[in-house]
């Protein structure tokens, strides 16, 4: 009885260090993103821009490693502030599981590792997305508010990840993601190395599930609070929507219908 006393008050205290942990870096990474520390102008002014001069265009910013380097960690730290909440339940199985089945190891620092490796495939993914950034500006597709200038090429994007929403891999990797259970049992491996490698397994499957979703935010402005907040509420509700399948069905009918709307407003003279 001692002994399984002392298992559930350190599953506890594990779970409140994990908990409040992963609270802090959300915290953290939210204040970075709505002040766009670094950055020429912050969240809070652009989506005020948005909201009250709509279709406003700005001169791109001149690119150098420096500001590039910025992009960088604006798009690493919002994929952390729009993704670490609905990835606590995965962190938090983890955090338990590694006590559990720890003799005299380190299961906090192996928890640490899995959640750096989950970080890290978002931050492959932000790499990704600050050289798109840079490209779509570099041709005028992206304007200075972050945003795709063009509606036949923002139509095109919600209509592609509208029918991204049917396809067999979102639905292989968002089958990850809302179970934890069937991730740990079929990827589990000891040590603080394999932690990370789950880490960043764990992160592949929610940037597969994901990464289409995070494209829209080119359509609704990149740093844009609402298109922040709207499309990370979204991806906490599908994640947690398991046996649902519907939930993603009618957002891609929405996505593709609101896609076939942009692209139809000029043709009907609106």
């Amino acid at each position: 009885m001692t002994g399984t006393s002392t298992l559930e008050t350190l599953l506890k205290r594990d779970r409140l260090v994990v908990v409040v942990g992963l609270a802090l870096v959300v915290v953290v990474a939210s204040i970075y993103t709505v002040f766009g520390i670094g950055m020429q102008m912050s969240a809070l002014s652009m989506t005020r821009m948005a909201i009250e001069m709509p279709g406003m265009a700005m001169t791109p910013a001149v690119w150098s490693l420096g500001y590039a380097v910025l992009v960088f960690f604006m798009w690493w730290v919002m994929m952390i502030a729009m993704m670490v909440p609905s990835a606590a339940p995965m962190v938090l199985l983890h955090a338990a599981i590694a006590r559990k089945r720890a003799a005299s190891s380190r299961p906090l620092a192996a928890t640490l590792f899995f959640v750096a490796g989950y970080l890290a495939a978002w931050g492959g993914f932000s790499l990704v997305a600050t050289g798109l950034q840079w490209g779509l500006e570099r041709i005028g597709v992206v304007t200075g508010m972050m945003q795709v200038a063009s509606p036949a090429v923002a139509g095109i994007v919600l209509i592609v990840a509208g029918a991204y929403q049917f396809t067999p891999l979102k639905m292989a990797c968002l089958r990850h993601c809302q179970s934890p259970i069937t991730f740990i049992a079929h990827h589990w491996r000891p040590g603080l190395a394999e932690a990370w490698r789950m880490g960043l397994d764990h992160g592949a499957f929610c940037l597969g599930c994901c990464w289409f979703l995070m494209a829209l935010l080119f359509v609704g402005g990149i740093m844009n609070l609402l298109w922040i907040a709207g499309i990370a509420l979204y991806v906490g509700i599908e994640k947690f929507a398991a046996g649902r399948r519907w939930v993603t069905t009618a957002t891609g009918l929405a996505l593709v219908l609101a896609g076939t709307g942009v692209l139809a407003r000029p043709l009907l003279g609106l």
